[in-house]
This record gives structure tokens, sequence and C-alpha cells, in this order.
């Protein structure tokens, strides 16, 4: 159900809404009915504008501080705004060569995510997060194993984005060089280019429906695949926690060390990242709508990105509730598009 449909505004009021939700977002400060009258284009008395704001209030989209006699958005206020009010207009050409030039310039997976998550945070001023894409969700070229002591193996992975990992793991028996040999060889003919949850999955397949000879491969592949192949951590990078220091609406201390404890332990953001990831498009989360304590009073605007087809993690923005929509969820949306062709494997 959409806020609109909560929330149903009459021409007048949206309009009013809408300038006094941009210029507390352009000021900072509580707007009063005086400010409207020139701003919102209505020829309306001002006494006019004070009962449709005393109505908005009463529907929970304004709250008045106490010091003021004018107004400022609820969370409810900021919904109904980036849902139905806003008109968001695509990056410019300038900015977005400046992605597509800075992020394709850039090797390496790791070293591109985390200029990906710099460029948002410099674009917008606030911080920006990227989660990072599970190792099983990516493609293999290439595997080793390498017998260590006793019933140690090494496996050494060549992911499809060139990353290398090498995994080490206790097996339940010794495995001889050529058992390695054979196990590597039959993944590496069968398997490229899948990802690894698809291998795991097509080994346990093959397995019940295979026999004798094959069988023995079989097993010996799921007992080494089932510990190579295990998922990786799952992580996010994040950078510019330092831009929130200054900003106005962030002035509280102990706000902000909660804020940043949570960034330190990253796992609920992570979380909440990965709740996205499935959704296309833009996902704005205002204030409580985020389920975190710490991020009550912050939005949080991602997007997906991906490469081959396949979504791979989240890319997204964090500011305080008071920030210009229509400035952020374009950078977020371009930023995600151009990482995830930057990301796309080479065939």
């Amino acid at each position: 159900m959409s806020s609109d449909a909560r929330h149903p505004l009459d021409p007048r009021a949206r309009q009013l809404l809408r300038t006094l939700i941009a210029r507390h977002i352009h000021d900072g400060e509580p707007v009063g009915s005086q400010t409207l009258a020139r701003h919102a284009g209505l020829d309306v008395s001002a006494a006019t504008i004070r009962n449709i704001l005393s109505d908005l209030e009463e529907a929970g989209l304004l709250a008045s501080p106490h010091t003021s006699a004018g107004r400022i958005p609820t969370a409810q206020g900021y919904r109904v705004f980036v849902d139905s009010l806003l008109q968001v207009k695509p990056l410019r050409a300038p900015e977005l060569e400046r992605l597509r030039g800075e992020l394709g310039a850039i090797g390496g997976q790791q070293s591109l995510l985390g200029s990906a998550s710099e460029l948002v945070s410099a674009m917008t001023h606030f911080v920006g997060v990227v989660s990072v894409p599970r190792r099983e969700q990516l493609a293999f070229r290439h595997i080793d194993f390498v017998p260590l002591d006793g019933q140690r193996v090494m496996a050494i992975i060549v992911f499809a984005d060139h990353e290398v990992q090498n995994r080490i793991f206790q097996t339940r028996r010794s495995f001889e060089t050529a058992e390695l040999e054979r196990v590597a060889n039959y993944l590496n003919q069968q398997f490229v280019g899948r990802p690894l949850g698809d291998i795991r999955t097509a080994l346990v397949e093959e397995l019940r429906n295979a026999r004798d000879e094959m069988e023995a491969l079989l097993s010996q592949t799921m007992e080494l695949a089932e510990q190579a192949l295990v998922p990786g951590d799952d992580d996010m990078l994040l950078a510019g926690q330092n831009r929130l220091i200054g900003v106005q609406d962030l002035s509280d201390l102990d706000r902000l060390r909660e804020l940043f404890e949570a960034f330190a332990r990253k796992r609920e953001i992570l979380q909440l990242l990965e709740r996205t990831i499935r959704a296309p498009g833009v996902r704005i989360f205002i204030g409580e709508e985020t389920g975190l304590a710490p991020l009550e009073g912050m939005s949080l605007v991602t997007a997906p990105y991906g490469a081959g087809g396949r979504t791979l993690g989240v890319l997204g923005v964090i500011g305080p509730t008071r920030m210009a929509y229509d400035r952020v969820i374009p950078v977020v949306q371009a930023t995600a598009s151009v990482l995830g062709a930057a990301l796309h494997p080479e065939s």
C-alpha cells in the first residue's frame, strides 16, 4: 500500500508539502506559512495555508518544533515526498562520464568496490556503502588441489573476475596427489563458468544418479568440494563516515557514537542491504523503516548492482533524513549501473 493511499492529498496540499520539504532540505530550518506563501506558487491566503498545514500535521506528515512557529517534515512526510512528490532527473552527462572514467580504469574487484563507495560518498557528501559479492555467486575459472601435511589440502580457486583464493581445509582421509589431480580435472572440465553454489547442487544430483567407477570419482569430488567450495564470509565496504560529523542534523554526540558503532559492527547494516538485493531499482529506507535504532533520523538509499545478468550486491548511501533525494537517488542509481558494467567478467 503506497503512502499516498494512506494520506490522500488534494493538489494544494501536495504542492505545499512538496515546497515545505524542499525548503527544509535546502535551509535546514522549520518552514513557516509566510515562506510557503512566497515560494509555493499558490494563489491562496496565509490563513488557508495555515489550515492546510494543520491538516498535514494532523495526518502525521508534519511536526511543529517547540521553538518555532514553522513546521518540519516527519518520516511519514518524507515517505510521501519520495514516493509521489519527488521529481528525479537522470545524472548529468559529465558526472556519468566521471563515474565511467574512474571506475573503468580500476582493476581488481576489491579496489573497484572500494572506489565505488568512495565515489558515491564524495558525490553526495554522505556515507557510501557497498556489499561485497558472495564468492559462491561468482563463476570460477579454474581449481587446483595441493596436498599438505597429514590430511590437509589446499584448494587454489581462480574466479571469473580473476580473483584467486587459497583455502586450506581438513579432509576425512589422506588423498594422493593423483586423486587430487583427477578431481580437479573433473571440476575444471565439467563446471567452469558456473557459480560455486550451483556446482555443489549439481554434484549431489550426479552422485545420486552415478554408478560404479563414476561414483568413486564423484564421492571424492564431493568430499573435497564440500569444503573447498564453501561460501565465503559476506562483507561490505564503507566510505565517508567522517562526513557525518559536520552534518547539522547529527550534532548529538551520543547519536553519532551509536551510528559509528553500527558502522564498525557492519553486521546489521549488511543484513539491511541484503534485504534489498532481490528488489530491482532504487529502494529508500527512511528513519525507523530501517529497523535499526542507530539509523533513526537517517535514510538509506540503495540500488543493486550486477554483472552478466546476475545480481552481485547492493550499493547505497546513508545520510540524514533531510537529504537532497533528487540528487542522491540518481547518483546511487548511476553508480550501481556503472559498477555492474565495470565488474562484468570477460567471456
